[in-house]
C-alpha cells in the first residue's frame, strides 16, 4: 500500500497570512528568542511569553487556510493509501481545512498546558500566567508549545510512520531545524523517495530526489491533482 508521509512547515501557512521563522520584520524577529521561546524565558517572565503568544493566537485566528491546506486535505481524503500529515506548525489551518489526524510536533495555540501537572485544554483566544489550571488549581498555564530545549511530540509515533512511507515530501520548510531536519536522511537511508516543495530550493535541496518550486498554493494542488492520477 502506498503511505505518503508529509511534513509541513511555516511557507505553507505564508500564503495565509502568517509569517514563516526568518521573515524580516516579523514577529519572531522583534522578540529574544530565549525570553519568549523557552521554558527558562516563561519562568523569568511568564507574562511576556503570554503576551507573545496571546498575539500569535490571534494572528491564527484572524488567518484562514488557503489552497495549499485545501489541497492536502483531499490528498488525504482522497488517496488509496496512506497519508501521513506532520507539521511544524502551530496554528490550526490544516484542520480548518478538512485535513484530520494531523500530527503537531511542535504543539498547538489553541491547546493550553499545565507546567506544573501536565493537563492539556483547549485554550482561551487570551491567556493570563495567573490563571489556573482546570485540573490542578495551580496557576502554572502555559501554551502547549514546544520550545527550543524541549523535545518535540509523538516523535516515536513519527518515526514509525516514516518508517512505513513509499514517499517522503517537505513543503514549505527551510529544513534546517532538528529533529524534522533529519527525517529526509532517515527516509533517504532507508530508499525511500524524497520530494521537496518549497518556494525556492532549500539548502538542503541536494538531500531530496525531486523538487518542484514555487507559491505553495499553485504547486501543492499542481502536485496532489497528479498525485491523485496516477
Amino acid at each position: 500500500m502506498d503511505s505518503i508521509f508529509i511534513l509541513t512547515g511555516a511557507g505553507i501557512s505564508a500564503e495565509s497570512g502568517l509569517g514563516t521563522f526568518r521573515d524580516k520584520g516579523g514577529l519572531w524577529t522583534r522578540y529574544d528568542l530565549s525570553r519568549v521561546a523557552t521554558p527558562e524565558g516563561f519562568r523569568a517572565d511568564p507574562a511576556l511569553v503570554h503576551d507573545f503568544y496571546n498575539m500569535r493566537r490571534k494572528n491564527c485566528l484572524d488567518a484562514a487556510p488557503n489552497a495549499a491546506h485545501a489541497a492536502l486535505a483531499r490528498l488525504e481524503r482522497d488517496h488509496p493509501g496512506e497519508v501521513t500529515l506532520v507539521t511544524q506548525n502551530v496554528d490550526d489551518l490544516h484542520e480548518r481545512a478538512g485535513s484530520t489526524g494531523v500530527i503537531h510536533m511542535h504543539g498547538e495555540l489553541r491547546r493550553a498546558l499545565c507546567a506544573a501537572c501536565g493537563h492539556r485544554w483547549p485554550a482561551p483566544e487570551r491567556m493570563l500566567p495567573e490563571e489556573a489550571c482546570p485540573s490542578c488549581g495551580r496557576p502554572a498555564t502555559r501554551p502547549d508549545i514546544v520550545w527550543f530545549g524541549e523535545m518535540p511530540y509523538r516523535m516515536d509515533e513519527i518515526l514509525e510512520r516514516l518508517a512505513r512511507a513509499t514517499l517522503f515530501v517537505v513543503i514549505g520548510s527551510s529544513g534546517e531545524v532538528y529533529p524534522a531536519a533529519g527525517f529526509v536522511d532517515e527516509a533517504a537511508a532507508q530508499g525511500i523517495p524524497t520530494l521537496e516543495i518549497n518556494l525556492e530550493p532549500s539548502g538542503r535541496r541536494g538531500l531530496f530526489d525531486r523538487g518542484l518550486y514555487g507559491p505553495a498554493t499553485e504547486v501543492v494542488p499542481r502536485w496532489v491533482a497528479e498525485s491523485l492520477r496516477d
